[in-house]
């Protein structure tokens, strides 16, 4: 038991570090932005934002991708899992590069749907437009995360990605503020900066994969129609169920600032901890869609049965423990963002109820994730539209801004379908469909 429980950690501690500095990036952006004034701090929520919706559908890839690489790999054909890698870089370049060059072009247009205030569009649209060109660069390296996720080699993905984030503080500081000789870009420089170092993580991944896969067929012919329907026949699903996530999350944010300012605010505390939170159990999910898939290949179907039920143990106790100091200790935590005490107050409940929150997510990102290993990527995009848009939606819109009811039910309304997403994963598991998927 604990040898399983090794080859957990030995696959999830890389992804969750590589997640975790991903966060602690964000951070660094927002206070090197934040000496810039509070119109550009608001700019570049907007457009972050923005452009996490604009690059949500080619995220998908990786999905497939790892899907794919996982069974090829238990099958002993390392070559099937590089086809699969060159199929999903070729979709992502042809999908992503025309959202980018065209959402390049309409920034100024899109930022001032989302404000009226001219100098929040202007400096949003700047770093909007900026960043944006690099989003198509996210496509392709969320097909290579899915590529080293798949082969085990996961310290490759999380070592390109710290080497990005460096890269990423370096340009911020050298192109926002104009050291070095370089000319002081501002907020553009910010979303400039960003998209370079994306590039740059792109780039050390080509690189990495062409000296260890170049004899397997990497990068020397064009992925051939079969392989590239196979991947996005896998991968559409994820792409879909990732949009509308996105999607699901502005309009989230938009029925809470219905409701006012202080909620709002709060709202944006609760999320960044939640995210902080199940950060390590979306990559304990990742480890187990490999090991799923893995094992599938091998076509030992007992071992994949078990691998989400050994995996969910270990993500019990990690966001156990991040529980239990939400529920006593919730102004403690908030203090940390917040100054203002009826903001405090406001968020204190919705917090603890986090704490329960959490241990279901643990379920559902774990489940889910091995669905998605095991190559039922539609059933989870099923779940998450009926939950999030049929039963989330709807429902805390009628309980916050129609019946004034306040953050605490919408929260309450968030935690239940956040459960019956979890329950749907773990009931979808037991009955085992998944295993007669043929990739």
């Amino acid at each position: 038991m604990f040898a399983r429980y090794k080859i957990i950690l030995i696959l999830a501690l890389p992804i969750i570090g590589g997640q975790i500095s991903q966060n602690i990036l964000n951070i660094v952006d927002l206070a090197m932005v934040g000496r810039l004034g509070s119109v550009s701090v608001a700019a570049v929520g907007i457009a972050s934002y923005t452009n996490f919706l604009a690059a949500s559908f080619v995220m998908g890839l990786g999905a497939g991708v790892q899907a794919l690489v996982a069974r090829r790999i238990g099958e002993g054909q390392a070559d099937g899992a590089v086809r699969a890698l060159n199929g999903g870089l070729f979709l992502a370049l042809v999908i992503g590069l025309p959202i980018s060059l065209g959402l390049f072009f309409a920034s100024e247009v899109l930022m001032g749907w989302l404000t009226t205030d001219q100098a929040l569009t202007e400096q949003a649209s700047d770093y909007f437009g900026a960043r944006v060109l690099g989003s198509f660069f996210i496509g392709m390296n969320f097909a290579f995360r899915g590529y080293w996720n798949g082969i085990s080699m996961s310290m490759v993905y999380m070592r390109t990605l710290i080497v990005m984030h460096v890269a990423n503080i370096l340009l911020n500081y050298m192109l926002i503020f104009g050291n070095f000789g370089f000319p002081a870009l501002g907020v553009t420089g910010a979303g400039a900066g960003t998209a370079i170092a994306t590039g740059l993580g792109t780039l050390l991944y080509f690189a990495q994969a062409y000296q260890k896969s170049r004899g397997l067929g990497f990068g020397t012919q064009l992925p051939k129609l079969a392989s590239l329907l196979q991947v996005w026949r896998l991968s559409l699903p994820s792409c879909i169920q990732m949009f509308f996530f996105a999607l699901g999350f502005t309009a989230m944010f938009w029925i809470i600032g219905q409701i006012g300012t202080n909620e709002l605010a709060a709202a944006n505390v609760l999320l960044s901890l939640v995210l902080l939170a199940i950060l390590p159990t979306m990559g304990l999910g990742m480890a187990s869609a490999t090991l799923v898939g893995q094992a599938l290949g091998r076509k030992d179907l007992t071992g994949a049965q078990r691998w989400p039920w050994d995996v969910v143990k270990v993500a019990f106790v990690v966001v156990g423990v991040m529980g239990l100091m939400f529920l006593f200790a919730p102004r403690f935590f908030l203090s940390i963002f917040l100054t203002d005490l009826d903001v405090i107050e406001l968020a204190v409940w919705p917090l603890r109820m986090t704490a329960v929150m959490i241990i279901m997510e643990a379920f559902g990102s774990v489940f889910m994730s091995s669905l998605q290993g095991a190559g039922d990527t539609r059933s989870p995009m099923v779940v998450n539209l009926v939950t999030q848009w049929g039963i989330f939606m709807p429902l805390a819109f009628l309980l916050g801004p129609v019946f004034g009811f306040g953050i605490v039910a919408v929260w309450v309304v968030f935690g239940i379908s956040r459960l019956l997403q979890a329950l749907a994963f773990v009931v979808i598991w037991r009955r085992g469909r998944w295993r007669e998927i043929d990739l």
